[in-house]
């Protein structure tokens, strides 16, 4: 394969890898909240979602720089995504509504 080739497809396992970790980050505050010993659970998960970046990153690499640059620039596309997909969080969207009703 050629090179411009080799660093698209290394891109598109970064988007994956961010899927991976910024999909489960979102899914771990989700459910990690109602479990007796939340601090566990967040822990495990950032232990495994952690985990499987680095593998990720160092299968995908290769040991070549830019297809872990490729890779990283997928990942952090992913978080910009995953970010705008999922909205902010419920205390900053009322903050705004708040302010602006004791200005009145």
């Amino acid at each position: 394969m050629n090179e411009p080739w080799i660093l698209l497809m290394a891109g598109m396992a970064g988007l994956v890898l961010g899927t991976i970790f910024f999909g489960g980050l979102w899914w771990t505050v989700q459910k990690g909240i109602s479990f007796k010993y939340p601090a566990i659970w967040f822990l495990g998960s950032w232990l495994l979602r952690t985990s499987i970046i680095l593998v990720g990153f160092y299968v995908v690499s290769d040991g070549y720089w830019d297809r872990l640059l490729a890779c990283l620039l997928g990942f952090i596309t992913m978080r910009f995504i995953v970010t705008q997909c999922m909205g902010a969080p419920v205390n900053y969207r009322n903050a705004s509504a708040k302010e602006t009703s004791r200005e009145s």
